[in-house]
């Protein structure tokens, strides 16, 4: 079944029914089945179902340091392919995950560059990471909801879900790294901004984001 896209206005079927879901980014946390691996977990806005989706390192790597805030010293790939966006006037819409075959889930990108509206094939991690760069919402159908979608019990999210947050609500899922969150523990704030500007200059934005929460975590107490 075909969908049809007219600019950034809603997708529609061939039989005229809306068949579009916003997601949102719910966070990334290590592949429990492949190892060197992340999962890439999206949420239904508004609903209870989860798309988790594996992705590599680097890719992973793209996405947390975006939901972190973290600013690398120098652009990364997808920092660069923003930069190029703007500086030649080119926006990108949105985002959709449109088909899963065989386990892989395909992506486009829909941009305009200020004459017309183009579809660009893009694999799904690298449309997320520019997704969160970019702003722009990301969606899916129904169909693929359905094969690949999984339902939470929200009480038993406790690791990417704080007393108080919505359902729908965009959070993080962190990496875990029980030895080096435990170290972390033994250092003052001081020692751990430092910690994390060295991490930033040294580009490993894993770690950084481990130094990043255990600084949120001191501030809260």
């Amino acid at each position: 079944m075909k969908s049809l896209y007219l600019c950034n206005k809603p997708i529609f079927d061939e039989t005229g029914i809306m068949n579009k879901v916003k997601l949102n980014v719910l966070g990334i946390s290590y592949s429990q089945t492949q190892t060197g691996a992340y999962a890439l977990v999206l949420a239904e806005e508004n609903g209870r179902r989860r798309i988790p989706i594996i992705v590599g390192g680097f890719e992973a790597q793209a996405i947390a340091i975006q939901l972190e805030g973290l600013k690398p010293p120098r652009p990364l790939t997808h920092d660069l392919f923003l930069n190029f966006a703007r500086t030649f006037n080119v926006d990108l819409l949105e985002v959709t995950v449109y088909k899963l075959e065989e386990g892989v889930f395909y992506s486009k990108l829909t941009c305009d560059n200020g004459q017309r509206i183009i579809e660009i094939d893009a694999r799904t991690s690298d449309a997320i990471a520019l997704a969160l760069r970019f702003k722009c919402p990301i969606y899916t159908n129904e169909e693929i909801l359905k094969k690949a979608g999984i339902i939470l019990d929200f009480e038993k999210e406790s690791a990417v879900q704080t007393a108080g947050d919505q359902p729908s609500a965009t959070r993080q899922v962190k990496v875990q790294d029980t030895t080096f969150t435990d170290e972390l523990k033994h250092n003052n704030l001081q020692e751990l901004k430092e910690l994390l500007d060295e991490a930033i200059s040294e580009e490993d934005y894993e770690k950084a984001s481990l130094i990043r929460d255990e600084i949120n975590r001191r501030k809260k107490e």
